[in-house]
């Protein structure tokens, strides 16, 4: 893992999608600029995120099809989330049953079940 530097973000980039994209993060929170972004930098479920486990090798073959990730607070469900979008061609969703209301979620699956033909 590499080594981050809790109250400093490199340089942007002069201009350019990057350079807006940097700009970004350094006005983000601590807490997600010390987000994990890659498989190797995410801690837990080691279970399932194992080298050689189902969903480890799903994530390697972007072949992840529908996720529902269940559990309470600051377990990391969001980070994973986020993380197999990055690593995948996944189109990434986030709808929470406690901040979506009836009609949000309705929405997310009608766009899910859209995508899916």
């Amino acid at each position: 893992v590499a080594e981050r530097d809790l109250f400093s973000v490199p340089a942007p980039p002069e201009n350019g999608p990057k350079a807006d994209k940097a700009a970004g993060q350094r006005q983000a929170p601590l807490a997600a600029r010390m987000r994990p972004r890659t498989l190797e930098e995410f801690v837990g479920q080691q279970h399932i995120l194992k080298p050689g486990m189902l969903l480890r090798r799903a994530i390697e073959a972007d072949r992840i099809q529908s996720l529902i990730f269940y559990g309470p607070p600051g377990t990391g469900k969001t980070t994973l989330a986020q993380i197999i979008a990055n690593r995948t061609e996944s189109k990434f969703e986030r709808l929470s049953g406690v901040e979506s209301n009836v009609a949000e979620m309705r929405r997310g699956l009608s766009g899910a079940a859209n995508r899916l033909g």
